[in-house]
């Protein structure tokens, strides 16, 4: 996969703030990105699974801890597909 960086600035003292490393701050902004981006509907879960650097099944489990939908499907779209395959 081809990667693109984006440089952030961000406050000198924000490792101290978060008590958090370099990479765990990365980390924690490509999942919160990730989780935005699905949840805008911009992303499939695919795709933001891949942003957040974690696999799908993580990046799931990462949605229901914080209480987002594994799913964007509405009820309209479940039925549907349920007429289709009719």
């Amino acid at each position: 996969m081809k990667t693109q960086e984006i440089k952030i600035d961000l406050p000198s003292d924000i490792f101290l703030t978060l008590n958090e490393s370099e990479n765990e701050l990365k980390q924690n902004i490509k999942i919160s990105l990730a989780i935005r981006l699905y949840s805008l509907k911009k992303l499939t879960l695919g795709k933001a699974a891949q942003i957040s650097g974690l696999s799908r099944y993580e990046f799931e489990n990462i949605l229901a801890e914080y209480n987002f939908p594994i799913s964007n499907l509405t009820i309209q779209d479940v039925l549907n597909d349920s007429q289709k395959l009719k």
